[in-house]
Parts: C-alpha cells; structure tokens; sequence
C-alpha cells in the first residue's frame, strides 16, 4: 500500500468517514481509539504460528482498523438494533472517496475472466477480484483503490484499463479462493483427461467406442470441484443443482428462491468424471447409463445433515443429474411462518385435529408441498401417536417418524405398503403421493378404518382434486365418506426487506392484468428496488400462498358425475374458500410480494 494508502486507511480517517456516514457516535468513535492497541495485540495473538517470522511492522499491518471495528462489534447509530458490518464499512468508504462500492455476485462471475486474468498468488497477494468487462474496461474488486502499482500491473497484463471498485475485503479473500480453487481442481482434471475417443454421451455420433480415457471419480481434483458445487449450493440457499450436458459444455445450474441461475460451464469432457463422482456418493449404478436413477447423499450442512436427492437422466448429449437439497431448516417449519393467512390457518388446524379422514395437499412441483406435510406432522407428532410414512424416496429422514420407501421395482409400491401398514397400529400416515388408483383406493380404505392419512396430488387447485379422484376411478360415495379437505399451494418469492420501496400503482391497470382488486383509484404497493442482500433481484426468500377447501356436506352433495367443476368452486367461494389468486392479492397489498410474482404463479379462476 502506497503513502497515500496508509493515510486513508488510519484509524482516525475512517473513525471520521464512519461519523459522517452516521453509522457511529463520537462517543462510540473515542472508545474505539481508546480499545485499538488492545484489540489489535489480541487479534495477532490469535494469529500465533503464522506470523511469528515476521518483522513487527509486517505484522501490524495484517491488522487493519477495519478488522478493530469489526472485532468490537458496534452497534449502529441510525439503527440501533444492528451492527456496524463489513459491508457497512466499505460502503461509507466508497462513498467518502468517491469509488463505486459493490457487493461481489458469485453467480454472476465468469469463471474464466475470475482466473484467466491475473494469477493466484498475485490475486491474493493485492487483494485484487476481476469481475466482469464493461464499456471495455476491466472492473476489478479491491478493499484498496488506492494501490495504483498492482491495478496498472493489471493493466498490463490484461492490456484493459482497469476500473476499481470497491468490495468488503473478507469477500474477495473468500472468492479469490473459491474460484482459484475451483478453477485449478477443473484444469488439473482437464489435464489428466485425454479426448481420444469418441464422446460417447452425444446421440448424434453415429458410432459408439466405449472411452478408455474416462478420468476415474476418485480423482482429488474431480472430488475438491464436486465438493465445491455443494458447498457454492448451501451458501447460496439452492434448492437444486442441475448438471446438464450439452454438445460441447456442461452447463451447471442451481435454483435460487424458484429460479434457475446459470452458474459454470465446464468443459464437456469433465462430464462423465462429475457425474461418476456424484453417482459414487449417492451409491447408484456406475455403469448404467441408458436407464435413469435415482439415489440419495447425506451431508453435514454447519452442523445439522442435509439429505441431497439425486436423480439421472439420460438426455441427448449424455446424463444430465438433479440434485434436490432438503434442508431440515426448510422442510421442519413451524406452521404459522408458512404464510397462512389466520382464517386459513384455523381452518387448516381445523382439519388436521380430525381423528380420521383424507387431508390432501395439491400443487406442482416444487410448490411447498413437501415442507407443508412435513410441517404439520412434526406438529402432530408425539409419544402418543404412531406416525408413519410412505415415500418415494424418503425426502428427510426424521426419528419420531416410521418411514417407509416405496420401490416399485421389487412390487413394494405405495397401494401394496399401505395395506400392510393397516396391521402396523399406525394413527397418522402420509402416503408420498396419490399417483393411481390401487393407491387412492388403499388411502381411502385407511381413512375409512379411523386412520388420518395425509397426501399429495398434482392438480391446478383445490376444487379440481375432486374431479382428479373422480377420473382416477373413486365413486363419489367413498369420496363423500373418506375426504375432510383440500390444500391447493404455491410459492411466491418475497420482497427483500433492506431494499423494499413503496410505489403507487392505479387500480385499473391491476384489474387489466387480472388481479381483482376491490379499492379504486391509486394503491400503494411494495418492490425491491435491488441491493447487495439480493443480489440485485429485489427478492429474498420464499413464503406460500393457499387455498384451504374442508370437504363440507353441501360440497358432498355436489360431488356427481353431472357437477361442474366451477359450479363446485363457486359454493366452496360462499363457504369462504379464498382462491390462490385472491391469496396472494392480499400479500401483495401487505407489501410482502410484487404482482409480477403474483401473475407468475397464479392464474385467474
């Protein structure tokens, strides 16, 4: 770091950086001052072994300011509720010398630009991240802008003029190794892998030779990118990974809050080694190929286990693999955080206390259905009832539950395991799924026998399950006598709290987009406007949108062959059946969701 550097960076400018920005007092400023020479001998203490070698000036510098404000603790002047973080540091610093500040998106790094530019050691050396080329200049992340000497290196060896921007320091650490790591571990695979034969996953070649060249999944630098993917997939809160090949790379993708985000594209050849790797781990068949699979991973996640499902597929241009991530911390909630409005939630608990009957949970896939059930038996679960499942497969193992895994292919399907369940003394069971009649009518016959059964099926809402029963084959009588109600369900992604903003909107140009809306003239209603949280997306997590229809006598009485479905649904409406739609209205007036997100999953009834 330069002279000028070192000023900007003492502890009296930032103190004065930090009190103009309002995020300190003066008070709270002198105590710092007062504390640095403490803390600052405290935190090289705790360094120990890997500085003792170094003079004491080398040594005081591993210490910055920054990293004394940090160690403290403070707490914000403006909210005092929070903490004066890292990013909140960078930000005030940006802002006072005049240099963006941004928050680094892994997801929208370009792993080649990240790594191909400058090397490791140099990265980790200057703490400096390229980022991304824009209006043909190279924007590179640093804590320090002010280290002219290694941004015109970067210069040079790019042959771009370098624009810096300024990012936390623990973050470009963070992503430096990351992305280095990751980046050696797929060029050292690369190079032990040779493309003599012919790229046997591609259906277009007209002719097959099985690879001798196929790099094994034992291989360390094949094992280190796979472990990577997982660990990039739990900090980033995906729900799935999807591995795809195609013609000449493979492309990696995840789920993040309902959405697929393209994060690497690997070299093709590496294809077979990933997915032998994941195959490995999920124990499934190496050499199968041509039939899809599906297996399980159990993972430490911090310090609770994270089931991975994995499912394979054969695609065009070789296997593509899912892996599904069931997070307990997802799929175990406490019902009232679902997004239960509190009629809905009274009437869904109405149902759930019932001592027998069907209860049925319907929507596609990925829609909340698994943590809904999952949910609600961990709330109905007790030393007093015998609580079992069935599934396929088993999604997350949990002890006060007996569960059971459906496989098909040796006969044990869920219509044959439920009739033997019935001698099993069970009080609750959850069939996984209702998918044909042998099942619907065994789920009915438990029902019948005093059990409470619980399921899912796939259809749009919840007055269309009846009819769903209906052509499966169920004559309406046991229907009459075996269902207690319906959750129709969907996931709505909400707004981002730290960058939420109120707009208006007129109410006419709600009602021509479809979304029914009772108020007139101009409604206030919420958007993120996008900020380092985000990830510029304006949205941050998930909540559920209902439709709760109990199976009353009325609604009985209209279950023929002859009934329409919508004259079905407009009864439930009188009994106070609120659509999804109308749902997710009412969050979006609440300001937790956008009617963008209300139009993408809902649809006018």
């Amino acid at each position: 770091m330069n002279t000028q550097g070192h000023k900007k960076f003492s502890s009296q400018n930032i103190c004065k950086i930090l009190l103009a920005a309002g995020l300190i007092s003066r008070e709270q400023a002198l105590e710092i001052l007062k504390k640095e020479s403490k803390v600052r001998d405290l935190l090289l203490k705790k360094l120990g072994k890997e500085i003792k070698d170094l003079p004491k000036d080398k040594q005081a510098a591993l210490i910055s300011f920054i990293d004394i404000v940090l160690y403290l603790k403070i707490k914000r002047k403006d909210e005092p509720s929070k903490r004066v973080d890292e990013d909140l540091i960078y930000k005030a610093l940006a802002q006072a010398w005049k240099v963006p500040y941004k928050k680094i998106d892994p997801l929208k790094l370009e792993l080649n630009l990240v790594t191909g530019t400058i090397s490791k050691s140099f990265a980790a050396k200057h703490l400096l991240l390229p980022l991304m080329i824009e209006e043909g200049k190279l924007i590179v992340a640093t804590p320090d802008p002010f280290n002219y000497e290694a941004i015109h290196d970067v210069e040079m060896v790019s042959k771009l003029k370098v624009k810096p921007v300024i990012s936390a320091k623990s973050d470009i650490k963070k992503f430096i190794n990351e992305f280095f790591g990751f980046r050696y571990s797929i060029s050292a695979a690369e190079d032990l892998f040779s493309t003599k034969g012919i790229d046997i996953g591609n259906l277009e070649q007209f002719v097959s030779l099985k690879s001798m060249d196929d790099l094994p999944s034992t291989d360390q630098h094949i094992v280190n990118a796979v472990n990577h993917l997982f660990t990039y997939s739990f900090d980033q809160k995906a729900s799935d990974i999807h591995i795809e090949p195609k013609r000449d790379i493979c492309l990696v993708r995840m789920r993040i809050d309902g959405v697929l985000n393209t994060v690497y594209k690997l070299p093709k050849k590496l294809h077979n080694a990933v997915v032998s790797r994941i195959k490995t781990l999920s124990r499934l068949d190496m050499a199968e190929k041509r039939r899809p699979q599906d297996g399980r991973i159990k993972m430490k996640k911090d310090k609770t286990e994270v089931e991975i499902r994995v499912s394979t597929i054969p695609v065009a241009f070789g296997e593509k693999v899912v892996l599904r991530i069931m997070d307990p911390d997802v799929l175990f909630q406490d019902l009232e955080g679902l997004g239960f409005t509190s009629t809905d939630f009274k009437r869904y608990k109405n149902l759930v206390a019932m001592p027998f009957g069907i209860i049925l949970v319907t929507g596609p896939t990925g829609s909340g259905k698994s943590t809904t059930l999952y949910s609600t038996l961990r709330m109905l679960s007790s030393s007093k009832v015998n609580i079992t499942t069935i599934e396929d497969p088993i999604e997350m193992i949990h002890e006060q539950f007996n569960q059971i895994a459906a496989q098909p292919a040796i006969d044990v399907t869920f219509g044959s395991v439920l009739r033997n369940i019935m001698r099993q003394d069970p009080d609750i069971i959850m069939v996984g799924e209702i998918r044909d009649l042998e099942t619907a009518q065994a789920a009915v016959q438990a029902a019948l026998t005093g059990h409470l059964v619980l399921s899912t099926l796939h259809t749009n809402d919840a007055a269309s399950t009846i009819f769903r029963l209906l052509d499966l084959g169920i004559p309406p009588y046991l229907i009459h006598s075996s269902l207690n109600g319906i959750v129709a369900q969907r996931l709505v992604r909400k707004i981002c709290p730290d960058c939420a903003q109120e707009f208006e909107m007129d109410a006419k140009e709600l009602i021509s987009l479809g979304l029914q809306i009772k108020t007139h003239g101009m409604v206030k209603l919420k958007h993120g406007k996008g900020c380092v949280k985000c990830r510029k997306t304006g949205y941050r997590g998930r909540t559920g949108i209902y439709e709760i229809m109990p199976y009353s006598d009325s609604l009985k009485r209209l279950t023929t062959s002859d009934t329409g479905l919508e004259e079905l649904r407009k009864q439930a409406m009188r009994e106070g059946l609120v659509l999804l739609r109308q749902n997710g209205i009412k969050k979006m007036l609440q300001g937790q969701t956008t009617y963008q997100e209300i139009l993408r999953v809902t649809w006018e009834q």
